[in-house]
């Protein structure tokens, strides 16, 4: 082959290597983009699917605290409604009076028997279902349980604290169902600082409605 033939065919061949690298180097961009548009959509793809299984896992809590909270206050409403048979039964107790109790009468007496048998089995399987007697004699008073109705001087016990129970309160789990109706003292050792002064009256409406 000729000198000039070599020639000729010289930039044939420089252009021809140019154009493959152009491709090459066009190809390798390609590829590039490629993967960081699947870079891009795995991450994505990724952040969606921990983002379903978050919201997953808030559903199962949901779920299960609402189950929860269905077994244990199924029974809030029908449990309030005996609590007012059970104060009509102790009410009809303590109406008798003692002499009537003593008076030897076989009947009378299987009557009061009876009636106080039935007012503690009624108590005995609401405490079965999750139902609370509260009877908070000597605690510190809590307006999310208690009723305050009343004062009572005395400077031998702590102000704040329980020394009357009126009326025996009862809770389901965490939820009031009737608050108990206490007197506290008023006049003992001064409150701890940021601790407020009880007043009588109704004190936890809200707890009840919340029940």
């Amino acid at each position: 082959m000729s000198d000039q033939a070599k020639d000729e065919r010289a930039p044939d061949e420089a252009e021809a290597t140019e154009a493959n690298a152009e491709r090459t180097e066009g190809s390798i961009d390609g590829d590039y983009e490629a993967l960081v548009r699947l870079l891009k959509e795995n991450e994505e793809l990724k952040d969606r699917a921990l983002r379903v299984a978050a919201e997953m896992e808030n559903l199962r809590r949901r779920t299960a605290r609402d189950v929860h909270d269905a077994r244990t206050y199924a029974v809030a409403n029908f449990a309030r409604d005996m609590l007012s048979v059970s104060d009509n039964l102790r009410r009809a107790l303590d109406a008798i009076p003692a002499e009537a109790k003593a008076s030897g009468d076989a009947g009378f007496k299987a009557l009061i028997e009876g009636v106080d048998l039935t007012e503690r089995a009624m108590l005995s399987a609401l405490e079965r279902h999750g139902v609370k007697k509260l009877t908070p004699e000597g605690e510190r008073f809590d307006p999310n349980f208690h009723q305050a109705m009343f004062e009572v001087p005395n400077p031998d016990v702590p102000a704040n604290t329980v020394v009357q129970v009126v009326q025996p309160g009862y809770s389901i789990g965490e939820r009031v169902l009737r608050p108990a109706m206490v007197g506290v003292a008023k006049g003992g050792p001064k409150l701890a600082a940021g601790e407020a002064q009880v007043e009588p009256g109704p004190v936890n409406d809200e707890a009840e409605k919340d029940a």
